[in-house]
């Protein structure tokens, strides 16, 4: 197989890390997710993730709390998982570095652009952690600026569902899939593919969005490879 892509954001939630559990950090899961990231990185591809912390602590789920406080204790919890996905890859001898936001010196790197780009060029994994560092932005937001920053080529969105439907699959059986959309018409239907600062600067910067279920943690390797699953968000189709 070869792959479409030299350089990638894969943006995971925190929620595909709690595997059926559904809530806190699956191992298992984990490992299979890891199996395929490594998969996808022995084709030759540069590989950067950005996770969430939907599985821990999500900054809107803190009902009645200072909203800038709630977002700093759900950037804390995207430490937590990238330090689990760090250890999952190095226990496949994958060399992972995780990057943060916010500095904690002792447990990872501060985030620094042309370290990341380095660590990239030599083979190593990046996960970045704790967001963009501020309350306010969420971890879609954080994929799409370190995707213009660090000059990736695609973000491949990995989600519960198998792309990007008209309504909630979950609620409405008759949903209809959605193949190929354009920045703005995601922005224009209010379809829940990012939120909106992270489509305006994916549109900003022409970075294309694809959009695919992790159901199959082997889907990783199928998008990367050009594979037509999920949905591709672009510039005008």
């Amino acid at each position: 197989m070869k792959p479409k892509y030299k350089r990638v954001i894969i943006k995971l939630s925190g929620e595909a890390l709690a595997g059926k559990k559904g809530f806190g950090i699956d191992p298992a899961t984990i490992h299979v997710i890891c199996q395929n990231i490594k998969k996808a990185q022995d084709l030759g591809v540069e590989i950067a993730i950005v996770v969430g912390g939907g599985n821990i602590f999500r900054g809107r789920d803190g009902e009645g709390m200072d909203r800038a406080t709630a977002d700093y204790m759900g950037m804390l919890s995207t430490v937590i998982n990238a330090l689990a996905l760090q250890d999952a890859l190095e226990n496949m001898g994958v060399p992972t570095r995780v990057q943060t936001a916010i500095e904690m010196k002792e447990i990872a790197e501060p985030y620094i652009r042309r370290r990341a780009m380095r660590h990239l060029e030599k083979g190593r994994i990046v996960i970045f952690a704790s967001g963009t560092g501020n309350p306010f932005f969420s971890t879609d937001t954080t994929a799409a600026l370190r995707a213009a920053e660090i000059d990736a080529e695609v973000i491949l969105s990995a989600k519960k569902v198998d792309g990007v439907y008209d309504s909630d699959p979950n609620i409405n059986p008759n949903a209809k899939k959605i193949d190929r959309l354009s920045y703005i018409d995601v922005l224009n239907q209010g379809l829940k593919v990012m939120d909106s600062t992270a489509i305006s600067l994916c549109m900003d910067n022409n970075i294309p969005v694809l959009v695919f279920g992790l159901d199959d943690p082997e889907n990783i390797v199928r998008v990367l490879c050009g594979e037509n699953i999920g949905t591709v968000v672009k510039g005008d189709n």
